[in-house]
């Protein structure tokens, strides 16, 4: 630590740092940043920056408004968008109580919580998410009340001159430059819609690493005169925008998802790992897809998952255990295809990793896999096979969680109470407005 904390001072120096920003998430996921000059960063790893929590949705109560930022110096970058001209850099923060105890409505403390269980039983997590996102030409709607998509391309299409293209070429090149490996993108489904796929890393580095993408993405949209929106499903026609992420659990150097001759490879423990996913998939949709929105893309289509079932290499299935070559053992995974780019990325995976332990801790079961296309059989068929539905609402997801023992145990009193009364007060507002479809419906005919 005393180390990476030289490195910084030391860089900051060197490079004419101005600003440095402290950076730290709210229960919802929204990214907040306090501002100090280079002066003051000695000081911020020695005794932390005070701040007043209360001010921070979910961070704090009232009488306990006092926290403190403590920089994370291995974080440290300098953010390329800002150019030579006043340098600035970040750092991701943990934040402690003034007596220096973890606070415990920290988000990123909630993650670290979950990822230390896991390292209790020998585990190191690892992720790999894909990014799905809008690129608009502004975030006004047109005369019809919609948004206008940068262009009319779909899957995998080479646009020449294409504004996606030079988007995703800033955007990758500018992730490298903070250390962000990036290993596909490429144009979506959707108008507009494009994929950044992150490389493989631990859950926490993956969660910081999300948080700054959805910031980087956002920059350089503006840069470039556009607009970019991680809203689950902003057209009604086309395909919402989740994370599909690819998860596995390292013992060591060792891949504990892979069995040789195993089927699929799979181990006993990637087996009771997707089985927790499944057995708790409902229990936690309300933090995976934690808006309104979310729900018109888990049951819109587009590829998008509904029902709790399983496959190999199967897109209609909630959890898929993808191909892989069959000399690389070592990248069995698993994939979770109901998280949505919206998400809090520390408290998804958090429940994510909660959910697969527990299906360890406690032998679950993996029922069978789903060979069918899931979306085009009938619903008695579904039903006669097993699969459940994913909540159909946020009110829906809501109500499951609220009785949950594993998100409360997971996220903490705190965090799941504010979860559960901002989800409640936003579904209250949604439930009480009066949409378009209403009107032309039913005030001409009624």
């Amino acid at each position: 630590m005393d180390k990476q904390r030289d490195f910084v001072l030391r860089t900051i120096e060197e490079r004419g740092v101005k600003f440095v920003r402290l950076w730290f998430t709210d229960v919802v996921g929204t990214l907040k940043s306090v501002a100090i000059a280079p002066a003051e960063v000695e000081g911020a790893f020695a005794e932390g920056v005070g701040i007043d929590g209360s001010a921070i949705e979910g961070l704090t109560r009232l009488f306990e408004a006092d926290v403190l930022l403590h920089p994370d110096p291995a974080t440290f970058q300098i953010l390329p968008w800002r150019g030579e001209i006043d340098p600035t850099a970040r750092m991701f923060c943990d934040i402690t109580t003034p007596d220096g105890e973890p606070a415990v409505a920290d988000p990123r403390n909630v993650l670290k919580r979950t990822l230390e269980k896991a390292a209790d039983r020998g585990f190191t997590f690892y992720t790999h998410p894909e990014i799905e996102f809008y690129l608009l030409k502004s975030s006004k709607l047109d005369k019809n009340g919609r948004p206008v998509p940068v262009d009319s391309a779909g899957y995998f299409d080479n646009v020449p001159g294409g504004t996606a293209h030079d988007f995703r070429r800033r955007s990758v090149r500018m992730l490298e430059d903070l250390g962000i490996s990036v290993e596909f993108s490429h144009h979506e489904g959707g108008p507009g819609q494009n994929e950044i796929d992150l490389r493989y890393a631990d859950g926490l580095t993956t969660a910081d690493n999300i948080m700054t993408f959805r910031t980087v993405v956002k920059e350089v949209a503006i840069e470039q005169g556009v607009y970019a929106t991680f809203m689950p499903k902003p057209f009604s026609e086309h395909p919402g925008s989740g994370m599909h992420t690819h998860m596995s659990l390292f013992e060591g150097d060792t891949n504990a998802f892979y069995e040789a001759g195993a089927q699929y490879q799979l181990s006993k423990v990637g087996r009771q790992f997707i089985a927790g996913l499944l057995h708790h998939a409902p229990e936690i949709t309300a933090v995976t897809n934690q808006f309104v929105n979310s729900y018109k893309r888990l049951w819109g289509g587009g590829e998008a998952p509904s029902f709790v079932c399983w496959g190999h290499n199967n897109r209609s299935a909630l959890i898929r255990v993808p191909l892989y070559k069959p000399s690389k053992g070592q990248s069995s995974r698993v994939e979770y295809r109901a998280i949505d780019s919206a998400a809090n990325p520390y408290l998804a995976y958090s429940l994510m990793l909660a959910a697969g332990l527990k299906g360890i801790e406690e032998g679950y079961d993996l029922p069978a896999e789903a060979e069918d296309n899931v979306w085009n059989l009938t619903d008695s068929e579904r039903r006669a096979l097993g699969y459940s539905a994913l909540p159909a609402s946020l009110d829906h997801a809501v109500s499951i969680m609220e009785g949950s023992e594993l998100v409360a145990e997971t996220l903490g009193e705190q965090v799941f109470n504010y979860v559960l009364l901002n989800k409640q007060r936003e579904w209250s507002t949604y439930r009480a407005q009066v949409t378009p479809f209403e009107l032309q419906s039913n005030l001409e005919m009624l």
